[in-house]
């Protein structure tokens, strides 16, 4: 497995023999009874293989056993910013510099395996030290016996590509909230103006509808950023637990209370506090909460003097608040307290047109994580997705895509790949092909917005115009 190369490499690395009739040969433009340490100008041969490859895109070099640099393309020059004859004969980490040189050298790979990499994302810097993205692929490199004299890796440049991608979220999505569907471009259109307000707020939703995410949006955008963003869970803790946890305690407090401790709400000055599930907190706990909401100021367990906090609090709960007021499970001065201005995410079964690009989101970011070199979904394994019950929302497709990653062999996440139980909650029988799909999400949009092209376009995140050339398109037609 490999290319093939002539048997005598040319190279300037030490312990490999020029070609014997260039040994003694004067350099170019230097007489040959000058004397001292000279250094060799290396002139590769011209020849087809040469011309081949300076005439593709892609970035090619190749290295002997040393790891020095014994060819350089054009590509290679131009993406790199490194001149042929200044990379020819140096260690190729000190040209080629990428975020796994020192850590997880792919061609060291191929080398030590005898396998191919094939497309691998990383990063290099460039002469002028700029950051850019590239896929890589490596070989053996043998000779016309088939023995091992090297590798070589090619290399395409990914700017474009990554600058599209950033382009593409930031229009649909901020940070890890990713979405194009009506509701979530309002709230994308809000946060702005939500986090530099500065007031508390209330996220409202179902569990794994990403209200965490939100409220660290919020906090990114606001004037805290540099501040800590503290998370307490609130129906993870029991009431003396959690009471220590949010605010603190001093030394024999309580038994095990050994030494002083901050609380959350001290952690969070200057930054953000994020109070999750607040509707499981006991009615106990819910007066002290009030008091910092209204104050800033709390007692530390066991403390003899109060302590204040500037945190800004953002709470989040996926029970209905307002009717607990009514039973009288939740006080209702701590409701008005948090509830001054209210965000509702929405379940994914009332944004299914948001999935393709959460799916494409968590391959992007599962591809990061594991190095699988994963980069889509076959239309059908999406189209079930598009119809599936989940009714862990985004958090259960987050799983489902790492569960594909553990089972997917290619390049591609399939049908097979998709969790049992995801494939047998699907709400209809899998669309034959992506257009399929593509007109069932269409229809269904349309009968959401009663049959308003304007409204339905709008609602899919895309032109009336190219709406209208779709329906004509897939042959859909308002019924009668």
């Amino acid at each position: 497995m490999g290319a093939t190369v002539p048997s005598r490499p040319l190279t300037l690395c030490a312990g490999v023999p020029m070609a014997d009739n260039e040994r003694d040969r004067p350099e170019r433009g230097m007489s040959p009874v000058q004397g001292g340490h000279r250094e060799r100008e290396v002139q590769p041969p011209v020849d087809a293989a040469g011309v081949i490859l300076d005439s593709i895109a892609e970035g090619v070099f190749t290295v002997d056993g040393e790891w020095c640099i014994t060819s350089f393309n054009r590509a290679a020059e131009e993406i790199t910013g490194t001149p042929r004859d200044e990379a020819i004969g140096r260690p190729c980490w000190e040209v080629f510099r990428t975020s796994i040189c020192e850590s997880a050298c792919a061609l060291k790979e191929t080398m030590r395996t005898g396998e191919r990499m094939l497309n691998r994302r990383v990063f290099i810097v460039t002469s002028e030290g700029e950051r850019k993205p590239i896929a890589v692929s490596t070989a053996l490199l043998r000779d016309a016996d088939g023995e091992v004299v090297g590798g070589v890796e090619t290399f395409r440049d990914l700017s474009v590509e990554e600058t599209l991608r950033k382009e593409l979220r930031g229009r649909r999505g901020l940070g890890d909230m990713v979405g194009g569907s009506r509701p979530m471009r309002e709230i994308f259109e809000l946060l702005p103006d939500v986090a530099e307000s500065m007031s508390t707020v209330l996220i409202l939703g179902e569990s794994g509808t990403g209200k965490e995410l939100l409220a660290r949006a919020i906090h990114d955008l606001s004037p805290r950023s540099d501040g800590p963003f503290v998370v307490v869970n609130c129906g993870a803790l029991p009431d003396n637990l959690l009471e220590s946890e949010l605010f603190g305690h001093k030394a024999g407090a309580f038994t095990g209370a050994r030494g002083d401790r901050e609380g959350r709400f001290a952690r969070a000055r200057g930054g953000t506090i994020f109070l999750d599930e607040i509707g499981d907190v006991s009615p106990n706990l819910q007066s002290r909460l009030l008091r910092v909401l209204q104050d800033g100021s709390f007692d530390p367990v066991g403390a003899s003097r109060p302590e204040s906090s500037d945190a800004r609090v953002i709470a989040a709960t996926n029970r209905d608040l307002a009717g607990m007021v009514e039973s009288g499970e939740f006080r209702q001065d701590l409701y008005y307290r948090i509830n001054v201005f209210p965000m509702t995410l929405p379940p994914l079964r009332e944004r299914r047109e948001d999935i393709p690009y959460l799916v494409d989101h968590f391959i992007e970011r599962f591809r990061r994580l594991k190095g699988k070199e994963i980069t889509g979904i076959e239309p059908g394994a999406l189209s079930l997705l598009m119809r599936a019950e989940l009714p862990g929302n985004v958090r259960e497709l987050e799983n489902v895509i790492e569960h594909a990653f553990i089972m997917a062999r290619g390049s591609t996440v399939r049908a097979r790949h998709l969790p049992e139980s995801v494939r047998g909650r699907s709400g209809r029988p899998e669309p034959a092909s992506f257009d399929d799909a593509e007109r069932d999400l269409i229809v269904r949009t349309l009968a959401k917005t009663g049959w308003n092209r304007t409204a339905a376009a709008r609602e899919l995140g895309i032109h009336k115009t190219t709406l209208w050339r779709k329906m004509k398109k897939l042959d859909i037609e308002p019924p009668a």
